[in-house]
This record gives C-alpha cells, sequence and structure tokens, in this order.
C-alpha cells in the first residue's frame, strides 16, 4: 500500500527534464520529506504523483493501480484518494469564493449539495485548521497568508485522502502557523494518512519526517 512514482522522467520544457528517472514512494502512516535546490524539479515531482502533470517516461501508481493518464483523465477515485497543498495559497484559490467555499470546493465537485452536510463539514473542517467562524464568510484578499492556508490544507483533508503532498507548505507562513498546520498534519498521520513534504526548512524536515531524501544531490 503506498503512493509510488518508479523511473519517473518529466519537465515543463521538452528536451530539459528536471526530474530524471526518479524512484518515490510515500507510505501509510508516515512523512516523506523531499529536499533539493530551487529549480530541481520538487513541484513538478509534486504535480506528477497528484496526477497533475504527465511523466514522459515511468509509472505513477496509487497503491499497486497504475495511473493511465493525469489531469481531469485520471480516474476520479483515486483523484480523490490524493490531496495537495500548494506553496502559494492565494494562487490555489478561487478569489471569489469565501473561505468556507473554498474549503468544501471537493465535496460540491463530488456532487454534494445538501447546504447541512456542507455546513456540518466546513465547521468540522475549520475547527481542525483554527478557522474561526467569522473567517470563513472572508474572501482571499480580507485574510492572511497563514489563514489561507489553513484554508487550503482543510480543502486538501476535506474528502479523506489516503495521501497528502505538500509543495512547499509552509514557505509564506510564520513559525506559529507552521507549527499548527504541521500538528494537524501530524494527527492525520497518526490516522494513516501517507504524507510527502518538499521544503528548504531542514530544522522542520528533521522534527517533521520519519524520512528525508535528497535525490538531486549527487551527480545526474
Amino acid at each position: 500500500m503506498s503512493l509510488v512514482g518508479e523511473g519517473l522522467v518529466g519537465g515543463w520544457r521538452r528536451g530539459h527534464a528536471v526530474v530524471d528517472r526518479l524512484d518515490v514512494g510515500v507510505e501509510p502512516g508516515r512523512v516523506l520529506g523531499v529536499a533539493g535546490p530551487s529549480g530541481c524539479g520538487k513541484s513538478t515531482l509534486v504535480r506528477m504523483l497528484a496526477l497533475l502533470h504527465d511523466p514522459w517516461r515511468g509509472v505513477v501508481a496509487v497503491d499497486g493501480t497504475p495511473v493511465p493518464r493525469m489531469r481531469h483523465r485520471a480516474p476520479a477515485a483515486l483523484r480523490r484518494r490524493i490531496g495537495v497543498v500548494f506553496q502559494q495559497p492565494r494562487a490555489a484559490a478561487d478569489p471569489r469564493l469565501t473561505l468556507e467555499q473554498v474549503l468544501t470546493e471537493p465535496l460540491r465537485a463530488r456532487g454534494e449539495r445538501d447546504a447541512g452536510v456542507l455546513a456540518a463539514r466546513a465547521e468540522e473542517l475549520s475547527d481542525r485548521v483554527g478557522l474561526t467562524r467569522d473567517l470563513r464568510g472572508r474572501r482571499p484578499h480580507e485574510v492572511s497568508d497563514g489563514q489561507l492556508q489553513r484554508a487550503c490544507l482543510a480543502r486538501a483533508l476535506a474528502t479523506g485522502p489516503d495521501y497528502l503532498l505538500c509543495d512547499e507548505m509552509t514557505a509564506m507562513l510564520d513559525a506559529s502557523t507552521t507549527a499548527a498546520l504541521v500538528g494537524v498534519i501530524g494527527e492525520e498521520v497518526a490516522r494513516g494518512l501517507g504524507v510527502l513534504t518538499v521544503t528548504h526548512d531542514e530544522p522542520l524536515l528533521a522534527a517533521w519526517a520519519d524520512e528525508v531524501v535528497r535525490p538531486w544531490s549527487g551527480p545526474r
């Protein structure tokens, strides 16, 4: 049982692979840290594992099931098993939505229309990540980066994924917000969530990750 990338090769510009023959596996109940310099392909790796970016070569498999197509063509049942939190919450959240709508977006995408169910789930998720009721009614431009990132984490957890991918999730956060969100994720890991986190924060990796890999540290 794991989210696996085998022999992954890819990038954004043909002829320039930033991910080159990389093997990685995210296991339930563990935190895998991935470190490397800026521009080395960490975000591309996250997007491949999140089924958002087609590898040029290699395979992504969810619990032994290879994913033949990426993005909207990937099987919905597999997409729902993977949550993602990106580095820049303002680029990841629709500015027209309230924070409550942001964090319930995956539920509405699955067809949930019952206002009572959505409200109850929003309150549960907000309590988990530390968003107060007044913040839930605000739009992204009306809250801080940390508050918006709390909503984005809640959104990533909304459908109960098996795996969570964090792409420099704490890069724009202060120490207290970082500690709070890492604590929330830690509670989910204790329940069996598998996590991959990429970050430049070496002390955070040392304190948080069960294992740290540096696939770009040697010759390629």
